[in-house]
């Protein structure tokens, strides 16, 4: 159920509550960027971070009363550091254009806000949804996240896909979940797949690392195997397939991409890696922690 920001008004009232500020990084999302924004109206600031969408991403955004800033794309765990650095308030909730907060998930987090917590930060599940079903196994339904936390005590390390944020300490898990709505057809699903693929090469070979039978042949295997048999994706019939097989193949398109590079790379071709941000000021805590 999509909040009403009306219905929250006793929790946003409580006193003392701690105020919140939403964070959301978008590119090309006009499909999602509207449900996205209205799930978390609730909130006391919300700034969406858009990497020169060339669709109506931005125009639909600038619509609703947030703050809409633009910057080149250099990875998720840079766009959402950056953002950090430019909200009002201590506490931050991040969430992605393909994500909702329900108004279960809504409540908890005014709640326990209202709580004056004294933990730095919280897991989030999430429920995946593939085209019309939440997937429930898979390895996807033990998805959790850390998206609620003191913007001074998170932040995304230097890497350009899989950065997980590292809050040190105690991180509860909160009850409620995020719908995540990451597969609604092949249009919208297979350029972001593509992309991931890609930017996990290009880190890959950045970091030194080289394929070969392992990479190539035991990896996707495994991923397939674990996923479908282990991790029971066989119990969520011809979709689990589909799931396991697809990220299967993403295993292999990364490996095979850097096996690429690689050889490439030997014959002393410059390649065109997508670009990094190595700016200290991005990935430095605020304070000048590390």
């Amino acid at each position: 159920m999509r909040p009403n920001p009306k219905n929250l008004e006793d929790l946003r009232r409580a006193p003392g509550r701690l105020p919140v500020s939403v964070v959301i990084t978008t590119y090309n999302e006009e499909i999602n960027v509207a449900e996205c924004v209205e799930s978390v109206l609730w909130a006391d600031e919300i700034l969406l971070v858009d990497s020169f969408s060339t669709d109506r991403t931005v125009e639909i955004a600038r619509s609703y009363p947030i703050t809409v800033l633009q910057r080149e794309y250099f990875g998720s765990a840079a766009q959402k550091n950056w953002a950090l650095d430019r909200v009002a308030h201590d506490w931050v909730l991040i969430i992605d254009a393909d994500e909702r907060v329900p108004e279960a998930l809504a409540r908890e987090i005014l709640t326990t806000l209202a709580g004056q917590p004294t933990v730095d930060g919280f897991y989030i599940r999430r429920e995946n949804v593939f085209i019309d079903r939440v997937i429930r196994h898979s390895g996807w339904s033990t998805d959790k996240v850390v998206r609620l936390f003191r913007k001074d005590r998170g932040r995304y390390p230097n890497r350009r896909v899989h950065a997980d944020l590292e809050i040190e300490g105690s991180v509860p898990v909160l009850k409620n979940p995020f719908l995540h709505y990451t597969f609604r057809t092949f249009e919208q699903y297979f350029p972001k797949f593509l992309n991931y693929a890609e930017w996990g090469a290009a880190q890959a070979f950045r970091d030194g690392r080289r394929a070969g039978v392992v990479e190539l042949v035991l990896r996707p295997w495994w991923r397939f195997v674990r996923t479908y048999f282990f991790q029971g994706g066989i119990l969520d019939g011809i979709h689990g397939f589909v799931v396991c097989a697809l990220q299967s193949f993403g295993v292999f398109l990364k490996y095979a991409r850097l096996w690429e590079y690689r050889i490439r790379a030997a014959r002393g071709e410059q390649l065109s890696l997508p670009a990094f941000d190595d700016s200290e000021a991005t990935w430095r805590r605020p304070g000048g922690g590390d």
